[in-house]
């Protein structure tokens, strides 16, 4: 299955000077990924620079050596190129854990994140924490993944301010808390991946229907969501990645 349109986009938000938010992507080995940084200036920001680096990194090392020890995880239920990515993602956890150890909390950093990578028909996504995947299929949307967040645990109010708190990420604990699907892709599928500073003021109707708009491209269905989100009020940075097969 071909990716046949891709876009991606990333903005600090109306109201925050510095954007904690990032993404990557490597075409060549069909590698995709968006991150949801926290910490604040000089930490958040560098925290998902040094995430998409050893991801990348790391993935790469084991596609480049498909004999290659995998040294935290494998499931004969994944692809090789599956078990690569969940290696990939606890390695750059780990580092950045390490990191975190030798900090005082202030100056301790982490990220939420969506990682995926695509072998054939198959799209294994990895996520941590408050991002969200959606794939859109013959005009139906769905979640991939429930976020791990402070409002799916309390099922709080819309406007609560602890709504987006992440509960896992990269960074944060010992042990990286992570979900992971397979998803076989068919012609026609839109597969989204977005921070919370453009779905958490959105509804799945409100996304759908921008992203099914023909005579829209979609740098401009991106630049949609984001205005509609911060005409509702989002104060957050904002990433949003689309890929249509």
């Amino acid at each position: 299955m071909i990716l046949q349109n891709f876009s991606v986009e990333t903005n600090h938000g109306p109201y925050l000077n510095v954007n904690e938010d990032g993404y990557a992507f490597d075409f060549d080995n069909e590698l995709y990924m968006i991150f949801d940084g926290y910490g604040g200036a000089g930490l958040g920001d560098k925290c998902v620079e040094k995430l998409k680096e050893n991801v990348s990194k790391f993935y790469n090392n084991f596609v480049f050596d498909r004999d290659k020890t995998l040294p935290f995880f494998y499931s004969p239920k994944y692809l090789l190129e599956g078990n690569a990515l969940v290696n990939a993602a606890l390695l750059a956890h780990h580092s950045k854990y390490k990191d975190n150890l030798g900090k005082d909390i202030a100056r301790r950093a982490g990220s939420s994140g969506i990682i995926a990578v695509k072998s054939e028909s198959i799209l294994t996504i990895l996520s941590t924490g408050n991002c969200r995947a959606y794939i859109h299929r013959q005009g139906q949307i769905r979640k991939i993944f429930e976020e791990d967040n402070y409002l799916n645990l309390s099922h709080d109010n819309f406007d609560s301010h602890f709504k987006n708190i992440p509960l896992s990420g990269f960074g944060l604990f010992s042990d990286l808390h992570y979900q992971v699907k397979e998803i076989r892709i068919k012609a026609g599928d839109q597969v989204l991946f977005l921070s919370d500073g453009v779905y958490a003021r959105l509804d799945d109707v409100e996304i759908k229907s921008s992203i099914q708009k023909l005579s829209m491209n979609l740098k401009v269905k991106i630049k949609e969501l984001f205005e509609l989100a911060n005409n509702r009020g989002n104060l957050d940075n904002q990433t949003c990645m689309i890929m249509e097969f």
